[in-house]
């Protein structure tokens, strides 16, 4: 079983949306006469984004960009680092006045992300005809922002929240939800950029009203919808998954989800920080897929991005250098008697946030090569929802950060006395293994049982 087969809830068009290198989306040419010490933090620039080091690659593209601020190339590279801060307005205005494809569809999204329709399309457009780009995504787009003049995409009615249980399905993340006054269920997709529906109930790219709650109590009008066909999702969930929320809706919901508490939470602004949990930037590729920086030690170490796929149901992937720098030979990671090509092991730590999780499984990814080379991105491998499951988590500020709390409930390997910063001396802690469901715990609203779905 490789990389793309655990991936499969990952929409392939999605996730080829995401990619920063598509055909005809090059760089924009260098400016003659660059300066050594504009190319120097060029170069800078370029090694951390690629490496994830986003506040660094913000400092050396600004750096930059007051050393040459004409130089296209610098611009566009800011532009980018921007977008994947969602610093939408610094993206477009990096971006004045330069005409090369990138700088067309950088420009476009931040216009997309920020709900200028109108100069979107026109964006989109000007990429699209240069006859080297091929973008799926950007030709839905253009099309959708065209159909959409008028619209306010995400306007939020109705209560000032909702509390929605979640049906039992081992570490998933499914949420009951309304489309077009059709009861679904919908999977919590972090790793992919828009709202995906299934294209047996939709065949193109529409615009779509949802609604959360028992009795509709959120209300969240002109919604971007794409089509894909989600048979094998639900079919590997053992549910009839009719939608893949992706993060551009999770973000304007300010979403909590506890897996645990089997609760998901949408509400109409920016919820309160609450009072045990650890605040976490978060990044996005090319505004679309989550990225989250992690480290492996409790002493300070180098930190390194991990694309964040709620959608995959394992705690980690990762490649052989990351279990090496963990101190795990490769070599002797052990086969999974249900999947001979699954190889496993323990990670003696990982720290995100200010949490330290000890012990926690990872399998070997072996195709992670290949997702790098979708994201532009030296991602050292993928955060599942078997390790999201031991948190609660919130969006705040438009998604540009998670507050994530441990569960109460969670094993005693995972206790918040065992997961702060600095873990005081004492004996190896056993193994982190995600506790089945609770459907009866939730602390904003009693659960109920979600129609459509049954126990797997």
């Amino acid at each position: 079983m490789t990389l793309p087969t655990l991936l499969r809830p990952l929409a392939a068009a999605s996730l080829a949306s995401l990619a920063l290198g598509l055909g005809g989306c090059g760089p924009e040419a260098t400016a003659p006469g660059r300066s050594p010490l504009a190319e120097k933090w060029q170069t800078r620039a370029k090694a951390s984004f690629r490496a994830g080091d986003f506040d660094d690659a913000t400092q050396a593209t600004e750096s930059g960009v007051q050393v040459a601020p004409q130089d296209p190339e610098i611009r566009v590279l800011a532009a980018r680092v921007a977008l994947a801060r969602l610093d939408f307005a610094k993206a477009i205005k990096l971006t004045e006045g330069l005409a090369s494809a990138e700088a067309h569809a950088v420009r476009g999204r931040a216009f997309w992300y920020s709900g200028d329709l109108e100069q979107t399309a026109e964006e989109l457009e000007a990429m699209l005809r240069d006859p080297q780009v091929k973008d799926p995504w950007a030709r839905d787009v253009a099309k959708l922002s065209r159909r959409g003049q008028g619209r306010h995409p995400f306007a939020l009615e109705g209560a000032l929240l909702a509390a929605i249980a979640m049906p039992p399905a081992g570490p998933a993340l499914i949420v009951p939800c309304e489309i077009e006054g059709e009861q679904v269920l919908g999977l919590v997709s972090t790793a992919v950029g828009e709202l995906v529906v299934d294209s047996s109930s939709r065949k193109e790219a529409a615009w779509v009203n949802l609604r959360f709650g028992d009795h509709g109590d959120v209300e969240v009008k002109d919604v971007p919808a794409f089509t894909q066909d989600l048979s094998g999702i639900s079919h590997q969930l053992g549910v009839p998954i009719k939608a893949m929320l992706g993060v551009n809706l999770l973000r304007h919901l300010h979403v909590t989800f506890d897996r645990r508490g089997s609760q998901f939470v949408v509400r109409r602004a920016d919820p309160t920080p609450p009072p045990d949990g650890s605040r976490v930037p978060l990044y996005y590729v090319r505004g679309g897929g989550m990225i989250v920086r992690a480290t492996l030690a409790t002493k300070d170490e180098g930190f390194f991005p991990m694309l964040v796929d709620s959608a995959a149901m394992f705690p980690l992937a990762i490649d052989d250098a990351l279990f090496r720098k963990a101190g795990v030979d490769p070599t002797k990671l052990t086969s999974e008697p249900s999947a001979p090509n699954v190889r496993t092991g323990t990670l003696p730590n990982l720290r995100i946030g200010s949490f330290d999780m000890p012990q926690v499984p990872a399998m070997q990814a072996k195709d992670l090569p290949d997702l790098r080379g979708q994201l532009d991105m030296d991602i050292a491998g993928v955060v599942g929802s078997s390790l999201l499951a031991v948190f609660r988590v919130t969006l705040g500020d438009g998604g540009r950060f998670m507050w994530i709390e441990p569960d109460p409930a969670m094993t005693e390997a995972a206790r918040p006395e065992r997961a702060r910063p600095r873990p005081e001396p004492g004996p190896p802690p056993a193994p982190m293994t995600p506790d089945p469901p609770k459907p009866g715990k939730n602390p904003e609203k009693p659960a109920k049982p979600a129609p459509g779905a049954k126990k797997p």
